[in-house]
């Protein structure tokens, strides 16, 4: 891509007035239009959302949208509504001991309640802060305890099983640190006590290790930033096997929406790592080697996306597609093209990684990746990508689920799916929304962990 080095936050501004308008239209709509008795909304068919999927894996990101729409805006509808849900529909995903979802669905809606409490941006009660508490506590050790045991560490394993480690879990770490924060741990068998924070360096140590590459020479494709979207191991002896890819197109390819979750899981927990005294980080390897490693991860992935996305900062929903050379050896050099004949961008990624971007680009005092980030920002919020149609149930478009399974509808007249949303794109743009439009008023810093 070509990050814009002239571009500023405040520059942004009139567009993020406009995107938080549009936003809170989206919705309202799903709020009134979208049956529930279906499941989750997961992402539009002809503008509508629908359910389909393996986990409800999204409703966190429905509800966390409302709460989100009222921390922009201070509309207190939003809020209401967010909260009810919270309290009525999410309890399932607390105890959900099936899913490496966590970081998503519970920090989304109770984490971002305790956060806005916290901030005194809503009332301070005793009994629903207690209640946001033990939510969070309890949704850290369940996610903690689905973890597979290795020779030099281990990791929290995927909704496929003990074997397979997702790139997507890095994100879902935060459910690990806000439960840390909050004082808890994982307990075993007789009261063995496991920290939540080393379960947290491990599994990010893990996913460094196995599903990043950085032209070492691991295997014939390994280059500066590629990622895997799974790592397998054998459970027998604890020995990394290979690759694999469940939405990309092959294990040896990168699937951008597997990049990005690395990008911004990584960039935050570094932001995280901050507010955690040395002490607590030496039996972990200490300060310098922890934070070294994420640095590193951090960068190689944001650097592979720079160097692999058009223009405009839109990647393709996976770098090796098999029919991306249609589109030309300038593919990376031109804007993106989100109607074309061959292959689909994939704009959920680029939701998710300018997070990752910014983050990193302000942690490391980089501009190269501010510029980036807010670049793929200005893209989002232009006409190109937002959904400007108000019988549109999606807020940003030409996003990607699952191409391989064929699940991404495709419109008449078209050759690849496009002019569709997901609700993980929709609430990762507010939540980088939401993160830019405090940089330009000069609010409180946005982190999903709790400020000291």
């Amino acid at each position: 891509m070509k990050p814009n080095t002239s571009i500023q936050p405040s520059d942004l501004q009139k567009s993020l007035e406009r995107f938080w308008e549009v936003s809170g239209q989206k919705i309202e709509l799903i709020d009134r239009e979208y049956d529930a008795s279906q499941g989750s909304p997961v992402f539009t068919v002809e503008g509508k959302y629908t359910t389909r999927g393996w986990t409800e894996w999204t409703q966190g990101f429905q509800y966390g949208s409302a709460i989100l729409q009222f921390d922009a805006t201070g509309d207190e509808s939003f809020l209401n509504m967010g909260r009810q849900a919270t309290v009525s529909k999410m309890a399932p995903h607390v105890t959900h001991f099936g899913v490496h979802d966590h970081g998503f669905n519970n920090v989304s809606t109770y984490g971002n309640l305790l956060r806005l409490m916290n901030e005194g941006r809503i009332p301070e009660s005793e009994w629903e802060r207690n209640f946001y508490v033990i939510t969070l506590q309890a949704s850290s050790a369940v996610q903690a305890k689905r973890w597979t045991l290795l020779p030099t560490g281990g990791y929290i394993y995927s909704f496929n099983g003990p074997h397979s480690l997702f790139a997507d879990t890095i994100r879902s770490l935060r459910s690990l640190a806000v439960g840390h924060q909050l004082g808890h741990a994982v307990m075993g068998e007789n009261d063995r006590k496991t920290s939540l924070l080393e379960r947290l360096v491990q599994h990010a140590k893990t996913t460094a290790d196995y599903a990043v590459y950085y032209g070492e020479g691991r295997d014939y494709y390994d280059e500066w930033g590629r990622t895997a979207h799974e790592s397998v191991f054998n459970l027998n002896d604890g020995n990394y096997r290979c690759p694999n890819s469940q939405q990309g197109f092959s294990p040896f390819t990168t699937w951008t929406r597997g990049l990005a979750w690395i990008m911004t899981g990584a960039a935050e927990q570094l932001e995280f790592l901050k507010t955690i005294d040395d002490s607590e980080l030496e039996p972990l390897g200490g300060r310098e080697s922890v934070e070294a490693f994420f640095v590193k991860m951090a960068k190689a992935t944001c650097d592979f996306f720079i160097a692999n996305t058009p223009t405009d900062g839109i990647p393709y929903w996976d770098t090796g597609a098999p029919n991306l050379y249609q589109l030309g050896s300038d593919v990376y050099d031109r804007e993106s093209e989100p109607f074309n004949t061959a292959e689909p961008v994939d704009s959920s990624a680029a939701a998710i990684g300018a997070q990752g971007l910014m983050r990193l680009g302000r942690y490391l005092g980089d501009d190269k990746y501010t510029a980036a980030g807010l670049t793929v920002m200005q893209t989002l919020l232009s006409d190109k990508y937002l959904s400007l149609d108000a019988a549109h149930q999606g807020l940003i478009l030409h996003s990607v689920y699952h191409r391989p399974n064929g699940w991404d509808h495709i419109p008449a007249g078209q050759s690849v799916p496009c002019g569709e949303s997901c609700m993980w794109g929709d609430y990762h743009a507010r939540e980088a929304a939401l993160y830019l439009q405090r940089l330009i008023n000069d609010d409180p810093y946005y982190t999903f962990y709790l400020q000291k």
